[in-house]
């Protein structure tokens, strides 16, 4: 009976060895089978994706739940990014997030507008004290939609740890279908040294792969010699949808010895912009696809490494006969592998590295500060993750700084001394990127006197821009005169086509009016239930200000009973 008890401890310890995260304590925040069109830890522009994308059928106004009983610990809107969020922190140190939402429960709604009118803006932040906002279990917090910088109707949702890490939601027992293995598309092999090589070449080289019966591949012998490592383009499907998802683990093996793991399970937003260190950053600016490489270069501080043998990167000595396979896994388990078998091949080669005369060193771990003509470029320490012969043109207001290829880790500043310029002039210039296709687009820009500086994260080609047309404001359901006692709704579309609206303020009769402005459609909504109209004619002003600092005023008179 004794050891009958301690087995059943030791199942007990082991198990909550493996789930260190509660399993029955959250419910779902949707009352439908969840379905996603985003994983946890996806690789995405700059950033890992925070949480899961739950599909609303194409629809909004979904009845969002809150996941366990807890408090609003915050509230966020905003024009881009997650639109519509709320922050719901519970008794278990953990706090669920909802966001790209159409609208909040009716309790949270009165809070937010109140503040809102108080402040007289649409963007907004709040942090309610835990007394302020208190939600039961299975309470309705909110309407799924499609706010903020959403691409769909989709409830975007996460779980963060008392540190705000995000963590992924399906470590705590919500349940999405998958019952299809990880499919690999490519996969790569990288001479790392300037000795090193893969089938003679020191480039990285595609690797052809044969797909199994049983869906495993396997790559035909791979001749290479010194330092080398891997990347796979790779991703997971679950059931019910179509969409290409990320995966959650890889694991590689050199000889049977395990190399490195990759572990999807949880970051923090302080890293997360390191992404552009894990995927090879020039192969997906120029290609549009991510590749994972398989090997930490330096300067490389990400957490998702649950493991690496010599960085995973592999030595391969001559006339030697080794084997190197990657497990890619979903959350299911489901599995997909590629077996590489690798032959030792000595060859003798030294990269040369061709460096043009005008390129200027700069060191990684030093500020640098480059001038020419009326441009200026500060590049501090530790911005760059390697040492980068840099190339640095200036020819009359355009510069060149470099390739967009090269990831930085910091913002650069750009100076320019527009001097030349009256101030009439001056007024309406900005910095702006050009793209490889010769359109400029507008970056923020201040002006202190002459001087005009942006700060950036991306190498390329910066000129001066121009605009001096204020933004376009156009009424969509009235028009002056119009009686809208049958309406809910006042919608006016504005919209600047060069440096885009900054901001916008509407007044009726005198009185701030809270406009909530959707920056897919370029639509500004007023809400007559919001009660500020309350006489039968009604003027309307509104001033609608562009990102250079021109203004649009319109003003309409309607009627409303």
């Amino acid at each position: 009976m004794k050891i009958l008890k301690n087995l059943l401890l030791l199942c007990i310890f082991n198990l909550a060895a493996q789930s260190p995260y509660p399993q029955d304590y959250f419910r779902s925040p949707l009352d439908i089978q969840l379905v996603l069109s985003g994983t946890f830890a996806e690789l995405r522009s700059n950033h890992f994706h925070s949480g899961l994308d739950i599909k609303t059928n194409g629809k909004e106004g979904l009845e969002v739940y809150s996941i366990a009983e807890g408090y609003v610990s915050r509230i966020k809107i905003s024009r881009y990014g997650y639109g519509k969020a709320l922050y719901i922190t519970h008794p278990n140190g953990y706090t669920s997030v909802y966001a790209h939402l159409q609208k909040f429960s009716p309790t949270i709604e009165q809070y937010i507008k109140r503040q809102q009118y108080q402040k007289e803006q649409f963007e907004i932040e709040l942090f309610p004290k835990s007394s302020t906002l208190e939600i039961d279990a299975d309470e309705m917090v909110a309407y799924s939609g499609n706010s903020g910088g959403s691409s769909g109707p989709h409830l975007h949702f996460e779980i963060r740890d008392k540190h705000e890490r995000p963590i992924n939601p399906m470590l705590f027992g919500f349940d999405i279908k998958d019952t299809t293995a990880p499919e690999l598309y490519q996969l790569y092999a990288y001479p790392i040294s300037d000795r090193s090589h893969v089938e003679g070449n020191q480039e990285k080289k595609k690797i052809r792969l044969r797909k199994q019966a049983n869906g495993n591949y396997i790559a035909e012998p791979l001749k290479a010699f010194g330092t080398i490592g891997f990347g796979i383009v790779a991703n997971d499907r679950q059931d019910y949808a179509a969409n290409k998802n990320g995966v959650y683990k890889i694991e590689a093996f050199f000889n049977g010895k395990k190399s490195i793991g990759v572990d999807f399970k949880r970051f923090s937003f302080t890293e997360t912009k390191h992404i552009n260190r894990y995927i090879d950053y020039a192969h997906y600016r120029s290609n549009k696809q991510r590749i994972q490489k398989l090997f930490v270069e330096k300067n490389n501080p990400l957490s998702l490494f649950s493991f690496q043998e010599q960085n995973g990167i592999l030595s391969i000595k001559d006339s030697t006969n080794s084997s190197y396979s990657v497990k890619i896994k979903d959350f299911k388990n489901n599995t997909t592998t590629v077996q590489i078998p690798i032959v030792g091949v000595f060859k003798e080669l030294t990269k040369e590295q061709y460096i043009p005369n005008e390129f200027t060193f700069v060191n990684a771990s030093e500020s640098t500060i480059l001038n020419e003509d009326l441009i200026q470029v500060e590049i501090p320490a530790y911005a760059l993750y390697d040492d980068l012969y840099l190339d640095f043109k200036v020819k009359n207001d355009t510069l060149k700084i470099h390739d967009p290829s090269i990831p930085l880790k910091k913002s650069i500043t750009i100076k320019f001394d527009a001097s030349q310029f009256e101030a009439k002039d001056l007024a309406h210039l900005y910095i702006g990127q050009v793209s490889p296709y010769g359109k400029l687009y507008h970056n923020t820009t201040t002006r202190k006197g002459s001087t005009l500086t942006i700060r950036t994260k991306y190498f390329g080609t910066y000129t001066l821009g121009r605009d001096d047309q204020g933004p376009v404001v156009k009424p969509l359901n009235f028009k002056e005169g119009s009686w809208l006692s049958n309406s809910r709704f006042l919608k006016i579309r504005v919209e600047d086509a060069i440096s885009g609206v900054k901001n916008f303020r509407g007044t009726i009769n005198g009185h701030w009016i809270l406009m909530e402005y959707d920056a897919k459609t370029n639509t500004l909504t007023h809400d007559f239930n919001d009660g500020i109209v309350v006489d039968t004619k009604n003027n309307l002003k509104l001033i609608v200000t562009d990102n250079v600092g021109n203004s649009s005023k319109f003003e309409a008179t309607f009627y409303r009973k």
